[in-house]
């Protein structure tokens, strides 16, 4: 194993509050890249010196070797491969794959519409608005206001893409109204927090457009305008990336190859912090901290 990232639903699958479960005893981590050092004589799908990424979660990526089935990994056979430094693949099968799916199976996005979006410093809002650019669509990004760097942050994220970053306190004020006055109104709205800005997100949605909650960091209920259903008809929608992978393993391998090349073709960029496997408890500390725009990455052979 070379690189693992620590996700919230690592964090959930150890506190035994996450619906997927390994039996115990068992290695935390469900995202990874490894790299084969050996393999047994029947073995077909990998080779000696492929990167791979586990198939499924619960694999235990936390840790320095990994002795497993053939079956339980998948090769990253992209001929970009080889330039894209580990660290990068070991953080493509999470985050950028949510942001990619959020934003092609839930509406029709054509250049010039409008996608909102909480929690948008972190990695998967990150890639939403990078993607987004991409397919000329424009994004209206929510961030908290009482943050340090609040206006370094703000700066970065419009320079990767963001079409208007904002506060989430200023999202409720007349001169956010003014702001977007001229956009077309959001086709898609997605949440990964829960509380005020949901309602506000859905009071901004178009008629019959899509909230798509994939998260709840904020640990806090979604509140929609009983008008924004009634007047608007909008849908209210759940994604989970385990149970999508489960049900489209092609797509799966076909959405990280294109992820793959966009991060070759310096076309998604991804900010990752390093830490040594030695260091686990200060990684852990470090993943729980408010604020951070940098996914938390586990060294495993340091």
């Amino acid at each position: 194993m070379l690189y693992a990232p620590i996700n919230p639903s690592d964090i959930n699958m150890i506190e035994g509050t996450y619906p997927v479960l390994p039996s115990l005893p068992a290695v935390a981590g469900n995202e990874g890249v490894g790299q084969i050092v050996a393999v047994g004589g029947n073995v077909k799908n990998v080779k000696l010196n492929d990167f791979v990424l586990p198939s499924k979660p619960g694999f235990g990526t936390w840790r320095n070797y990994a002795v497993v089935s053939s079956k339980s990994v998948s090769a990253l056979n992209h001929p970009a491969v080889n330039t894209v430094k580990p660290e990068y693949l070991a953080a493509l099968s999470v985050n950028p794959l949510t942001a990619l799916r959020l934003l092609e199976d839930f509406e029709q996005l054509n250049k010039g519409d409008v996608v909102i979006q909480n929690g948008a410093n972190s990695m998967v809002g990150q890639c939403v608005l990078q993607l987004a650019k991409l397919k000329g669509v424009k994004t209206i990004n929510i961030i908290r206001e009482d943050r340090p760097g609040y206006e370094q942050l703000v700066e970065r994220m419009k320079q990767h893409g963001g079409y208007i970053v904002c506060g989430d306190k200023y999202l409720r004020t007349a001169q956010f109204r003014e702001l977007v006055r001229d956009l077309p109104q959001p086709k898609l709205a997605l949440n990964c927090t829960g509380g005020e800005t949901v309602t506000e997100m859905s009071r901004l949605l178009a008629p019959g457009g899509t909230l798509v909650t994939y998260g709840g960091m904020a640990r806090r209920p979604v509140t929609v305008p009983t008008s924004a259903l009634l007047f608007k008809d909008i849908k209210l929608r759940g994604f989970w990336l385990t149970a999508w992978n489960e049900q489209h393993p092609d797509k799966r391998a076909q959405s990280l190859e294109h992820l793959l090349s966009l991060v070759a073709e310096e076309k998604l960029r991804l900010w990752i912090e390093r830490h040594s496997l030695s260091s686990l408890s200060l990684a852990l500390a470090r993943t729980e901290e408010p604020f951070k725009d940098r996914k938390v990455l586990l060294a495993l052979q340091q």
